[in-house]
């Protein structure tokens, strides 16, 4: 589960959108050849998703960012190549596509990765619909930075090649499992979810990497479905928002499963549950990886006893921690 933006809408009515050549998105009137280029679109978008009161905590934190991607898919342009493709020209037929998501975007307040079926972790697309939680974990650029080992500084692992398991707890749309799977070469990568559409989506996802023998997928509650399997690492991003949060949740976000999010009266519920199911799935020199949102300062109440090590990344702080089996008892 990923953090929530408190955000909400004010009610107000749907803002005006443009007209492309003869395809009539919203009621206001743009003539045809205004909207030209690429920058047109992101800049008209920006303005529209400003006016709506959008909130963005799904894969982009901005308007313009959310934009561009929008504009970027809607092309079918690697978001890498907007910056080449900038200035250039949009056909009416384009334009109009362009638009009809904008226009989506404003008045159904859904995830943009849903009104294109695809987010991206890593530089890697995946696919999700409504089935998932829109992914936006901060885990996959941890494995980056803090499980390199060959002597990079703050490594928790020190050589990643000999990670043979790895578990995926609340896999969701398998986009940890599956940048897990890249990271440690020779692994095997165990991912579950209790949601029978969350494993149907991760199988897509996995079947498209081509990662069948590599990624076994279980529906099943956290570690009921492994039996007595030990892992030398653990990963998850379980639901951890409390009832407050729950309760002021934007309309994007509830688009989303609610059982993605809902982390009990106060979001340690889950948390509780893998913290004390842990040991006796990990091997000795093993460790968890858990994210938590803002929650830290309940997770140090909850469990002072536990040397919890907070890892940080380019856009989080202390919303993600490291335990190492030995010290979980």
């Amino acid at each position: 589960m990923a953090r929530a933006s408190k955000k909400t809408a004010r009610g107000r009515g749907a803002p005006r959108l443009a007209k492309v050549g003869l395809a009539t998105v919203g009621l206001a009137k743009v003539a045809p050849g205004e909207l030209v280029t690429l920058l047109d679109l992101v800049r008209y978008a920006v303005s529209r998703f400003v006016e709506a009161e959008l909130a963005f905590a799904h894969g982009t934190t901005d308007p313009v960012a959310e934009a561009a991607f929008l504009v970027s898919e809607a092309l079918h342009l690697n978001p890498e190549q907007f910056e080449l493709f900038a200035n250039a020209r949009v056909t009416l037929a384009e334009g109009k596509t362009v638009l009809d998501l904008i226009h989506q975007r404003v008045t159904t307040r859904k995830p943009a990765a849903y009104l294109v079926n695809k987010i991206y972790m890593r530089g890697l697309p995946f696919y999700v619909d409504e089935r998932v939680i829109v992914p936006r974990s901060f885990i996959g650029e941890l494995l980056d930075s803090h499980f390199g080992g060959h002597g990079t500084a703050g490594s928790l692992i020190d050589d990643p090649t000999a990670v043979e398991r790895v578990l995926d707890l609340c896999t969701g749309s398998g986009c940890l499992a599956i940048l897990a799977a890249h990271h440690f070469p020779n692994a095997t990568v165990d991912a579950v979810d209790i949601s029978k559409g969350a494993i149907e989506v991760a199988a897509r996802n996995v079947g498209e990497y081509g990662l069948e023998n590599r990624i076994s997928l279980y529906r099943g509650d956290l570690f009921a479905p492994l039996g007595d399997a030990r892992y030398d690492l653990i990963i998850t991003n379980p639901p951890y928002v409390d009832a407050e949060g729950m309760a002021a949740l934007p309309p994007e976000c509830r688009a989303e499963p609610k059982l993605a999010f809902d982390g009990g009266a106060d979001g340690l519920d889950v948390v509780r549950r893998i913290l004390r199911e842990a040991p006796d799935h990990l091997m000795p020199d093993g460790g968890l990886v858990c994210e938590i949102g803002r929650g830290r300062g309940l997770v140090d109440e909850a469990f002072p006893e536990l040397p919890l090590l907070w890892l940080d990344t380019e856009d989080s702080e202390g919303e993600v921690f490291w335990i190492a089996a030995a010290d979980l008892g």
